[in-house]
């Protein structure tokens, strides 16, 4: 069972616990029982075997008034557990009841990746969390024209010479204009974009995922959606708001319009490589906001104390959409700016040497997220074999070359049947888990008998704080409600804490 959880929760049962310590007697010993601090909620993390005889069926479990208290700290929603994973996997995936209203089960993350705020989250809530977060980033996309109109505005030195006409001595100055033009734009648009992530990332809490993968994965498709509208379309179609309008009069002109787009922010696409994406790895293989806060403990706290805490793990929802950006970019400027190809290849290899250096030696991988970035990486390659082959269109028809254009579309049929293959044939496998290596996995566990060790580990699994959760911590206020509990022997739960032979449980939220 899940409890409530908070700072004012924890220092309220904390009072009471410490009350009643200090009210019993100095000799009375605890025993041990079933309600150790294995699942998540307020200070305790307790749970109970429950009895699957009829009087547990009736409501009849033997509880007494002593358990309001506890009762009314619980949410609706629980770890359930079973004998093997295949168990746990047939009852998330199966309906437990013909009311859809009544509950719902899903598969549970991995210890570590449990993201213990959003549990108490109401089923019913879910969606209109979602629908507010996409309107909100949505308005967030928006609002972030300002700052992007006004970095494109740099690059256009007459408009700035008539709109702030006592810059034109400054401007004419080789230096000042190369600098302004080239340079000054794209290390403003990387600034702002800094505010990015933790925005996304916030909004991805609160959309309400129970899982800490989930919740950067969505935050992932966040940033990337707003990167490309804002890096890419924005910069092409509004480099001057008024003058552009005209570019979305008429679909139909597109593929033209992006064929005359697209080569005049050619030098600004270059630069934005240079300036976000060699100098992002500079500061990746430093680790300057670590570096800043260790130094900040060290000199201005004077605090020499290097807790676990402090590890980091990989920021997927920063790192993946730079790279899928820089390669959308590779994709559409290939054809009309072929310059920007060296810059990207360049900094694809320097990636590939920084990333597997940070992920092998810098971060810690605490939960394992199951390959979810790959269909990420795949619609988007995808989409930008498809931007890239329309711009191609547009630039075969600006030439007028019949031929070339009627060769171009039957490449963008062969790419949109390409995804739609991959999509039936490959995406269940990153939606569902397999039936077959969860059976492998139970079967491998038997024989080298690691059943007993998994068991076991379920005490501790599925800590909340599992770095301080010691044994007296474990056994809280709730301790006693399990003393009238009598756990039956075939309702056996079982979760093996490592980061690949997971036994998933099954997560029941009440709608």
């Amino acid at each position: 069972m899940v409890y409530k959880s908070g700072t004012v929760q924890k220092m309220k049962d904390d009072a009471e616990l410490m009350y009643k310590m200090l009210g019993d007697s100095m000799g009375k010993t605890c025993k041990p029982s079933f309600s150790q601090c294995c699942f998540c909620g307020g200070h305790t993390n307790s749970f109970k075997k429950i009895s699957n005889e009829m009087d547990s069926i009736h409501g009849r479990t033997g509880y007494s008034d002593r358990h309001i208290d506890g009762r009314k700290k619980e949410c609706a929603a629980a770890f359930v557990f079973f004998k093997n994973r295949y168990a746990a996997l047939m009852a998330a995936q199966n309906l437990q009841t013909s009311n859809p209203m009544l509950w719902v089960t899903d598969l549970a993350p991995e210890p570590n990746d449990v993201y213990w705020s959003n549990l108490c989250i109401p089923y019913r809530q879910l969606w209109i969390r979602k629908i507010a977060t996409v309107v909100a980033s949505s308005t967030f996309m928006l609002v972030f024209l300002i700052p992007v109109t006004f970095a494109q505005g740099l690059t256009q030195l007459d408009k700035l010479e008539k709109m702030f006409p006592f810059l034109t001595e400054i401007l004419q100055m080789k230096f000042m204009s190369e600098v302004v033009i080239g340079y000054l734009p794209s290390a403003i648009l990387v600034l702002f974009l800094c505010a990015v992530p933790p925005v996304m990332m916030l909004f991805s809490a609160v959309e309400g995922s129970i899982s800490r993968s989930g919740r950067k994965k969505s935050a992932c498709y966040k940033v990337l959606y707003f990167t490309i509208w804002n890096v890419f379309f924005v910069n092409v179609f509004a480099g001057s708001v008024i003058s552009q309008l005209s570019v979305f009069s008429s679909i139909t002109e597109l593929p033209a319009q992006l064929a005359k787009a697209v080569p005049a922010q050619a030098t600004f696409f270059t630069t934005y490589v240079l300036s976000s994406g060699w100098a992002s790895l500079a500061c990746e293989i430093m680790q300057l906001f670590p570096l800043f806060c260790n130094l900040f403990q060290r000199f201005v706290v004077r605090s020499g104390d290097d807790s676990s805490d402090a590890t980091l793990s990989f920021p997927y929802h920063t790192e993946v959409p730079r790279v899928l950006l820089f390669g959308f970019l590779g994709f559409t400027c290939s054809i009309l700016a072929p310059l920007i190809l060296p810059f990207l290849l360049f900094y694809f290899f320097l990636a590939y040497l920084v990333y597997r250096n940070q992920i092998l030696n810098v971060y810690v991988t605490k939960y394992d997220g199951g390959g979810q970035y790959w269909p990420i990486a795949h619609n988007t390659a995808v989409f930008s074999l498809i931007f890239a082959q329309v711009i191609a269109l547009g630039v075969f028809g600006l030439k007028q070359s019949t031929v070339a254009s009627g060769f171009t579309i039957p490449l963008l049929l062969g790419t949109l049947l390409f995804h739609q293959y991959c999509r039936e044939r490959f995406l269940p496998v990153f939606k569902n888990t397999a039936s077959q290596v969860l059976i492998d996995m139970d079967k491998r566990d038997e024989r080298c008998g690691r059943m007993k060790d998994i068991y076991n580990n379920l005490h501790t699994a599925y800590c909340q704080f599992s770095s301080d959760c010691s044994k007296s911590e474990c056994f809280s206020s709730h301790h006693k409600e399990s003393t009238r509990v009598h756990p039956p022997e075939d309702l056996e739960t079982g979760k093996e804490n490592s980061k690949k032979d997971m036994s998933w449980p099954a997560v029941h939220r009440s709608s």
